[in-house]
């Protein structure tokens, strides 16, 4: 593949969300430290979920605990997805995509914005904050995984972090979360040298 990877702006949005979802809302490890996914109350929960959505440019007005609730539930599918996808088990990543876009009941659609042309977008069944999102969520990693692109979703080769990511870089060759997760292991290569010389 030569080039940056471009999906079209729906589909980035909802690949996005699908990574702040799965990094927000599912317990493992970030960083180098534990992480715990919000607890289950409301406050958390719907706090978690506005974050995500902020994170992605969509800041909501508010987030109905049922939703939150609900997406929670799905970031944890999701992330069998991006596991799924970045060992090279495009089977099982499939399967869950599948039955996600079930689930979701994802429906296509041809969306219009201001001077914007034509572009195909997935709702869900109805306008709640979780049906349109995880319709979309499931969506756009099918398209990821449905193309040359599966090999884009990642999860951080860090140790002891465990945050997903999707590659857009030229040479995708993209292995860690973030900057930071890159720094530590480097930091960590360096002081193994350093002490091995």
């Amino acid at each position: 593949m030569t080039g940056q990877v471009s999906f079209d702006s729906h589909a980035r949005s909802v690949l996005a969300a699908s990574v702040e979802y799965v990094n927000r809302l599912t317990p493992g490890y970030s960083g180098g430290l534990p992480y715990d996914a919000p607890a289950d109350e409301p406050d958390a929960i719907t706090a978690a979920v506005a974050e995500a959505l902020t994170a992605i440019g969509h800041p909501p007005k508010s987030v109905p605990v049922d939703d939150a609730r609900r997406l929670k539930s799905l970031a944890g599918r999701m992330r069998v997805v991006f596991e799924a996808a970045s060992s090279g088990d495009l089977d099982a990543a499939a399967t869950e995509i599948n039955a996600l876009l079930v689930d979701t009941n994802a429906r296509p659609q041809l969306d219009r914005g201001k001077d914007r042309p034509w572009s195909l977008h997935f709702h869900g069944p109805d306008e709640q904050l979780a049906n349109g999102w995880a319709a979309g969520c499931a969506a756009g990693l099918a398209l990821a995984v449905g193309s040359d692109l599966a090999g884009r979703l990642g999860v951080c080769a860090a140790p002891q972090c465990d945050r997903v990511f999707v590659d857009v870089s030229k040479n995708g060759q993209r292995r860690f979360c973030s900057p930071q997760c890159q720094s530590r292991v480097k930091a960590a290569a360096h002081r193994a040298r350093q002490q091995a010389g």
